[in-house]
């Protein structure tokens, strides 16, 4: 089995690395290699390696940013989903496409479940949920995860970012009014590649899922928790 790896410098791409590994042969470009802003050199990488899997976990992630860049963030998030949602079905491929709690507006209580209807608030969110929407246009054979609250210790994300602030602030103010499950990248690596599995032996449909940990808390628990993990394994904060 051919897989293309995309976004291999990213929090999950490092880990689906080792995990993909042994399902095939992975292809791993950079970013230098190729841009996902060029939907023709796209294209023609797609054709000239002609993988039997895409795993796409590249994307723009600069929330903030994105609602003053969105051309980027609809380039990368969307327009390239659906170049790669194009070949996936002109050529019989399975796309896994990791998407985001972003999708959602956050207004309910209670966890959102695949079916809810989606409303992003935001640019980045909007972008996210194109990318959705066109690969679901397509009919492709695709598996798109839903993930949030993504950690590792490489990388920008909430962990890393914590630790770096305890280290050069006397306090921190952190919000408590925003739930979810904190997930290692390592989980949604492996789960991935049980999950290309079981739907290439037909024990898995196309479809939505949420990949998420089990559990749930606020960020201002959660960020109580890092410290206090860090500190008691004798971390200088």
């Amino acid at each position: 089995m051919d897989i293309l790896l995309l976004g291999k410098t990213g929090q999950v791409g490092r880990q689906l690395q080792r995990t993909l590994a042994p399902l095939g042969a992975v292809t791993a470009p950079g970013r230098d290699a190729l841009d996902l802003r060029d939907p023709a050199a796209l294209q023609d990488a797609l054709r000239a390696r002609r993988p039997d899997v895409i795993v796409n976990a590249a994307a723009y992630t600069a929330v903030d940013q994105a609602e003053t860049d969105p051309q980027t963030a609809s380039q990368v998030n969307a327009q390239a989903v659906a170049v790669l949602a194009r070949y996936a079905k002109t050529s019989q491929a399975l796309l896994v496409h990791y998407s985001t709690d972003y999708v959602f507006d956050g207004a309910q209580s209670r966890p959102y479940t695949e079916d809810d209807p989606c409303h992003p608030l935001n640019v980045y969110g909007a972008s996210k949920l194109a990318g959705e929407e066109a690969i679901h246009a397509s009919a492709c054979d695709a598996l798109i995860l839903r993930c949030s609250w993504v950690y590792s210790p490489q990388g920008r994300n909430f962990l890393t970012t914590i630790l770096q602030l305890a280290r050069t602030r006397d306090s921190l103010d952190v919000i408590a009014d925003q739930h979810g499950a904190p997930t290692p990248a390592t989980l949604i690596a492996e789960v991935t590649a049980l999950a290309i599995g079981r739907h290439r032996k037909q024990a898995l449909p196309r479809r939505t899922y949420h990949l998420a940990a089990a559990g749930s808390t606020n960020w201002h628990a959660y960020a109580r928790h890092i410290v206090a993990g860090a500190t008691a394994r004798g971390a200088a904060l």
